[in-house]
């Protein structure tokens, strides 16, 4: 774990300048490019690598750059960062444009449009070339990076939701066990009672869950309640032609949080959920595993994290991954996409590095090694990755999710009822798949 070090340092520098803006977009949204601070030899291969990152992630991955290529003198990697905002319409541009970089991060629910246009390489043959079995991988995130069973990307990590809870709010209300975890019943039922409790003992000015008003957050946790429900979890029929969430257990799903927002449960207008927890002003906060990192530097946090409680018949919650992919370049040289699965192999399995940032690591056995186990919180939710789901490998599935966000948002102002929620987001995706 050479490095950790200088990437700790780093952090308690810096992170208390990254509040909510860290946190909000999950894994992006950096405010300017950057690079790995490590001089590039001229006599190396030299990579060029794209990344989204923000925040205490560009942190990490920058310090992993810089050990790579203070381990591997005969391939030297620039990494550039951009912000998450505009950094796939800018990397689909270099790609047409024939300026590709020569390593990408592209996440997994964006890796369908990628694959389907060409835009990066299947890397079966040179994952053999560079000595990379893909059996090393847990199965479950090693298929989200996988079309009709050919690999199309290395996985990095996979994020999900998990439950943070403030240890001294769920104290004073009777509900922490001895072992500092939340003592919460099963079902419906139960996760209702665990919260009313806390809005019976929590301060008036805070919130029992935090959870936004509006953005993406209750789509996650919707999405990840659907796919508890034994049957549950189809967004389309089998011909990928028509949306089908206009059903009994996905309306059952969505019943839930929408009572969780009209009775109170999570306080309504909330705009920065995870500055309200960081802040103290939130008994529990459902967000995803990025958080870790950053609450870790509030000092006057005493703060757990348990995988997503189960409410129904299965274990399931939300998850994206960041894959590193070889976007597509006629020219590439044999000896620099070796060079290329040299680095990825490297990345993924020094994956206790980059779990400092809060990420699950996708190497199965890096969740068994001293260096993982020794980091606080991680091992409290590794275990999520076995039960995670994915969106669908649609194209289209960015503006499916985007038609979801602005439905839910009415939802959650009063505009409709979750059935009216569920049947016109039904419509509109439709209308959307004619096009």
């Amino acid at each position: 774990m050479t490095g950790l070090s200088n990437a700790k340092s780093a952090l308690t520098g810096v992170m208390a300048l990254l509040t909510a803006g860290l946190v909000l977009a999950g894994c992006g949204n950096s405010a300017s490019s950057a690079e790995s601070t490590e001089a590039v030899s001229t006599d190396a291969v030299q990579l060029e690598y794209w990344t989204p990152f923000s925040g205490g992630d560009n942190l990490f991955m920058t310090e992993m750059v810089d050990q790579f290529n203070q381990e591997h003198k005969e391939i030297q990697v620039v990494q550039m960062n951009s912000r998450l905002d505009d950094y796939y319409s800018r990397l689909r541009t270099a790609i047409l444009s024939g300026n590709a970089p020569d390593v990408a991060i592209i996440h997994a629910s964006s890796l369908p449009r990628f694959v389907q246009n060409g835009y990066i390489e299947d890397l079966y043959e040179p994952a053999q070339e560079a000595g990379l079995d893909f059996g090393i991988f847990n199965q479950t995130i090693m298929k989200a990076s996988q079309f009709q069973g050919r690999p199309y990307a290395v996985p990095l990590d996979t994020h999900t939701l998990v439950l943070y809870y403030n240890k001294t709010y769920l104290s004073q209300a009777g509900l922490l066990d001895p072992q500092g975890k939340p003592i919460l019943e099963q079902g419906e039922t139960g996760f209702t009672s665990f919260l009313q409790q806390l809005k019976r003992t929590v301060p008036a000015d805070v919130a029992p869950l935090a959870q936004p008003s509006t953005r993406i957050d209750s789509v996650w946790l919707w999405w990840s309640l659907y796919n508890q429900i034994e049957g549950g979890g189809a967004f389309y029929d089998a011909s990928g032609t028509k949306a089908v969430m206009d059903n009994p257990a996905a309306l059952k799903a969505l019943t839930y949080i929408n009572g969780l927002y009209a009775s109170g449960l999570i306080p309504a207008n909330i705009t920065d959920a995870f500055k309200m927890f960081h802040d103290g002003k939130a008994a529990a906060l459902i967000t995803g595993v990025w958080a870790t990192g950053a609450l870790e530097q509030a000092e006057q946090l005493d703060f757990g994290v348990v995988p997503l409680p189960t409410l129904y018949d299965k274990p399931a919650a939300w998850a994206d991954s960041h894959t590193l992919t070889i976007p597509a370049q006629h020219e590439m040289t044999p000896e620099k996409r070796q060079a290329a699965m040299i680095f990825m192999k490297w990345l993924a399995e020094h994956g206790a590095m980059w779990a400092e940032a809060g990420h699950v690591p996708s190497v199965s056995a890096v969740l068994n090694a001293e260096a993982f186990k020794a980091l606080n919180y991680r091992s409290d939710y590794a275990a999520a990755a076995n039960s995670v789901v994915f969106w669908p490998k649609a194209t289209k599935q960015f503006s499916m999710v985007e038609v979801l966000i602005r439905q839910f948002e009415r939802m959650i102002y009063r505009e409709q009822t979750p059935e009216q929620t569920l049947h016109a987001a039904v419509q509109e995706i439709d209308a959307e798949l004619t096009k």
